[in-house]
């Protein structure tokens, strides 16, 4: 294993992520000895939802306010239906993840992640997946859709679902470690 103490990721959220799209890459993130901080715009801890209820509380690391795409070498986007809804209506979420997306960095976001980069309006002539029913959503916004474990198209990668997490880890630790 390449020693990554040096790589920094950013894990951008908001309350009602879905609680494994964002334990899960966090932990293996870690585990590959790479720096992770959650982001939110609220201050303390976000709460996370567990598949039909209320999940836990993970504690955040910094304010979006305060982070810039350059302070970081990937962007994890977990899904979750209210937390992607929540952050591609914040202006500072959405210049983050374009910020990220033209820097040429990994961007990564799982199953309802994808919202928030729709509103960035770069996502023309992109291969990506998605939990299925943002596809048309995706289309629309001119990406190509299709139903694959794990989707990498230049600086993004994209995964359906909670039992994707396990590929999306792999391919986002071996990105960063290129």
């Amino acid at each position: 294993m390449e020693n990554n103490t040096a790589k920094k990721v950013a894990i951008l959220t908001e309350n009602g992520f879905e609680q494994s799209e964002l334990l899960s890459p966090k932990k293996a993130l870690e585990d590959a000895g790479i720096h992770v901080d959650v982001i939110s715009s609220k201050t303390g801890s976000v709460k996370g939802w567990d598949k039909t209820d209320w999940g836990m509380e993970v504690r955040v690391d910094k304010l979006l306010e305060h982070i810039k795409a350059d302070d970081y070498d990937a962007l994890v986007l977990p899904g979750g239906v209210m937390n992607p809804d929540t952050l591609r209506q914040n202006t500072a979420a959405v210049a983050l993840a374009k910020d990220f997306i033209r820097s040429g960095k990994p961007v990564a976001a799982v199953c309802h992640g994808p919202q928030t980069l729709i509103e960035t309006g770069l996502l023309k002539g992109r291969t990506m997946t998605s939990f299925p029913s943002l596809q048309t959503d995706l289309r629309n916004a001119g990406a190509n859709w299709v139903d694959q474990e794990v989707v990498h198209d230049g600086n993004l990668i994209t995964s359906r679902k909670p039992a994707d997490l396990d590929a999306f880890n792999k391919e986002l630790i071996a990105t960063l470690n290129r």
